[in-house]
């Protein structure tokens, strides 16, 4: 469960249905929707969803991220706004801290400490993903979307030494090896029973 609230929104235009354009491609249980002026939720169900739609937001900028990890009264409802539990409840409070965090990122759960593990992994993704270039981002979409690092090398008319170095600079990688380990502890924030 996602609770998102734009920054700076008296400041700026809203930018919400932006955001909601840049998350349709994640599968969701209740799709995000707006709530209450520039905030919106959604009702994710896999771990690895609300990873991808972290990285989407950060990537963005100007989110605050709040994931509630727990349960969803059950039946759904057909729409987020009238689904509630205590997903619901931990991702208000998650936001509420994110507004205070420096990455504008907080994680909240029945599990404190796999919630406060998952937080801190969330926040060293958004450092990382906060301090690319966008010539870094530039070589990571290419290799993201399936391209060798020569074919990406050719596309963006520089060397694949140089491609090399932008994924390196950019802590490909280590992004790559954080996704899984936070969907994890997402997971076991919910608190559940641990295998």
């Amino acid at each position: 469960m996602l609770t998102v609230d734009q920054q700076g929104s008296r400041r700026g235009p809203d930018r919400v249905a932006g955001a909601l354009d840049l998350l349709s491609g994640v599968p969701v249980v209740l799709r995000f929707e707006r709530t209450a002026g520039d905030e919106f939720q959604g009702v994710l169900d896999r771990p690895a969803a609300v990873v991808d739609a972290v990285v989407r937001l950060v990537r963005a900028g100007g989110w605050s991220v709040g994931i509630g990890a727990g349960p969803v009264q059950q039946p759904l409802p057909d729409s987020t706004r009238a689904a509630a539990g205590p997903a619901f409840v931990a991702a208000r409070r998650a936001v509420d801290a994110a507004k205070n965090r420096p990455l504008r990122l907080a994680v909240q759960g029945a599990d404190d400490e796999a919630a406060a593990d998952a937080q801190a992994t969330a926040t060293v993704l958004a450092l990382l993903l906060q301090r690319r270039s966008p010539q870094a981002w530039e070589a990571i979409d290419l290799v993201a979307a399936g391209a060798t690092q020569a074919e990406a090398a050719a596309r963006l008319g520089i060397s694949r030494q140089a491609v090399g170095q932008r994924l390196t600079a950019a802590a490909w990688e280590a992004e790559q090896d954080l996704h899984p380990v936070l969907a994890r502890l997402l997971a076991r924030a919910e608190g559940g029973p641990r295998p």
